[in-house]
């Protein structure tokens, strides 16, 4: 059985907000991520969006020294702009990371009690399918889906995680040293699955928190089949490569001394 971490995270916070054309989203959004966690700071990681979201993010940072910008060439996916985050928060010295979306479905309101729950964890997760957990305007036909995929994931990978899809989180920087993030090749939401299983794998305590998920109310889903499909894949692969290792490990060993 896994044993809780002894100390609390030592170093600071930062939030690592990865945004795609949330010019509409993002200043507010950062004004109530700044209010929730006053002593933490922001990175702002944007893919080259051609609305205009990086012009606003460097706004932001001008105007307030806890808030940093990442400007990256290309749209790479999800995962390798949290990937460049971790990278550039890891370099830095800080001690506690946070995955959060810049269009207002993540409350910031929670961050307190993510970010505290890592006194007992090496991985809080914002879970809206926990006991306490729901969504908002969400339709039907999505919060299916998303439920599916949670079930499918805990099925193939044995992992006891109600909401592995889930991309509002804390990580302590020991956990993302501890888990090859280097050795990381998932782009869109399956990285989070990616990550959790990596985790779980590792023998690091996870927990999760109940928060309240709130559909966008502007700009467009970065969801596509695409992104459904790489996980889908992966996950069967991942499944497969899990069980194969059990029967191996359990085959008793024949040969003679």
């Amino acid at each position: 059985m896994t044993q809780p971490p002894a100390d609390p995270p030592v170093g600071q916070t930062v939030i690592i907000m990865p945004t795609y054309n949330e010019r509409q989203n993002l200043e507010s959004i950062a004004g109530r991520v700044r209010a929730a966690l006053p002593e933490a700071d922001l990175l702002v990681v944007d893919d080259n969006s051609p609305d205009g979201t990086g012009d606003i993010a460097d706004k932001l940072a001008e105007a307030d020294p806890h808030v940093q910008v990442m400007h990256r060439t290309e749209k790479a996916g999800l995962g390798k702009a949290y990937i460049a985050g971790f990278d550039w928060a890891l370099e830095r010295g800080y001690g506690v990371m946070v995955e959060m979306d810049a269009d207002g479905s993540h409350q910031p309101e929670h961050l307190p009690a993510l970010v505290g729950a890592l006194d007992q964890a090496d991985l809080s997760i914002g879970s809206r399918w926990t006991r306490g957990g729901k969504v908002v305007n969400w339709p039907k036909s999505r919060e299916a889906l998303s439920r599916a995929a949670n079930v499918y994931t805990r099925l193939m990978l044995g992992i006891g995680v109600r909401d592995a899809t889930a991309g509002f989180r804390a990580y302590r920087a020991s956990t993302l040293r501890t888990i090859s993030l280097g050795q990381v090749e998932s782009t869109g939401y399956c990285f989070q699955i990616d990550l959790t299983l990596r985790v779980a794998e590792a023998g690091l305590r996870i927990v999760e928190i109940p928060i309240t998920f709130v559909e966008r109310e502007f700009g467009a889903s970065k969801m596509s089949n695409t992104i459904i499909l790489e996980a889908f894949w992966r996950v069967a692969q991942w499944g497969t490569q899990r069980r194969l290792s059990q029967l191996r490990s359990r085959r008793p060993d024949r040969r003679r001394g």
